[in-house]
């Protein structure tokens, strides 16, 4: 991960929101009304993510972002939570009901980011800020922070060159299990991870994935070992830690072991990174991402401007110039586990290194 990189998303989470001031309210614009501004820390806040099959979102990004809400508002603030369950007319419905109870912002990771966008316009008509967290969604959002998605596919895409190493050649057969289409990220996933494989090996067979299904993504390796040839994958190119499961057992019940690459740096991800199945994760600082849409939703919701916390800008197909903070990502390997996971506190060491993995910890040190 580039240092200057870090230094700026942290410095981004460490400016006091103190200084910033209020600004006349629109129907669609950025800035609250005083009445918001009024409330102090007296704020409500809706929490909306998009499943739970996987483990960060109720692990990591719920109790973090609540977290720094609390810490922000001095433990008062309200904060009210969903999971849609990989349902987007659920989503739909709970915002709904985030309305009726007139919560001051919403911060959404959408289901689906394209059909959220009748959802966003209806809180923002209400006069709920709208913060898109993780995936950009659709609609008049006031907010949006999230890793830089397409230097996520990069850095799969490089790891997975470097695993390769002599094989990296123009003949060598990669199979690509990407993300589902409804996730806006995925598609910036696959963006880049194309611009660093292309040209250097043969894509054989690619899928995008249903609701990133570990299900669906074994169905599709079992599929691509049938089309391909088992002795003619060189390696798999996996969207996220969960698919990375599914297409592993595929691989291993055809008798195939080759470089896996992952995301999320789920526990049985790095389990598998310790005991050589999958070859790398990418490791992202959920702390960094949960405390900047805090910091956002709070600075909304009380009034505040946005510019001391989000220098970045990005654009969705409806709005323009969004203000926004994206996170830097590492490559996480069996190199540098104990810098990674290990240190930032996300599991110990026992956590890692349960019984059936301690030969293979013993093996590269991790102890």
């Amino acid at each position: 991960m580039r240092r200057a990189a870090v230094a700026v998303a942290a410095g981004a989470m460490a400016v006091s929101l103190a200084a910033c001031g209020s600004a006349k309210e629109s129907k669609n614009s950025d800035s609250s009304s005083s009445s918001s501004a009024k409330k102090g820390d007296n704020i409500k806040v809706g929490l909306l993510l998009p499943e739970n099959k996987t483990a960060r979102y109720e692990k990591f990004d719920r109790p973090l972002i609540e977290k720094k809400i609390k810490e922000l508002t001095n433990g008062k603030a309200t904060i009210q939570y969903n999971n849609a369950r990989q349902d987007a007319n659920l989503q739909a419905q709970q915002v709904d009901t985030m309305i009726t109870n007139k919560v001051d912002v919403l911060i959404v990771d959408a289901v689906d980011a394209k059909a959220i966008q009748n959802s966003v316009q209806k809180a923002v008509d209400a006069g709920i800020k709208v913060v898109a967290y993780d995936r950009l969604a659709e609609g008049p959002i006031s907010a949006y922070t999230s890793f830089d998605n397409t230097e996520v596919g990069k850095t799969q895409g490089q790891a997975l060159l470097k695993a390769l190493g002599s094989k990296a050649t123009k003949s060598s057969k990669i199979v690509m299990v990407n993300g589902s289409v409804t996730d806006p990220n995925a598609a910036q996933f696959k963006q880049g991870a194309h611009s660093v494989l292309d040209g250097k090996v043969t894509i054989a067979k690619e899928y995008d994935t249903k609701e990133w299904s570990p299900d669906n993504a074994n169905s599709e390796m079992e599929a691509a070992i049938s089309a391909v040839g088992k002795d003619k994958i060189a390696g798999v190119y996996s969207a996220n830690d969960g698919m990375a499961g599914g297409i592993i057992t595929a691989l291993s019940g055809a008798g195939i072991k080759v470089p896996v690459t992952g995301q999320d740096a789920e526990l049985a991800g790095v389990q598998r990174i310790v005991a050589g199945t999958q070859y790398m994760s990418v490791f992202k600082s959920y702390p960094q991402e949960a405390n900047v849409a805090a910091e956002m939703a709070v600075a909304l919701a009380q009034g505040k401007s946005l510019d001391s916390i989000a220098k970045d800008k990005v654009s969705s197909t409806s709005k323009k110039d969004i203000p926004s903070v994206l996170v830097p990502v590492v490559s996480l390997t069996q190199d540098n586990i104990k810098d990674t996971v290990i240190k930032q506190g996300y599991y110990t060491v026992a956590d890692i290194c349960t019984a059936d993995y301690k030969t293979a910890c013993d093996k590269i040190g991790l102890k």
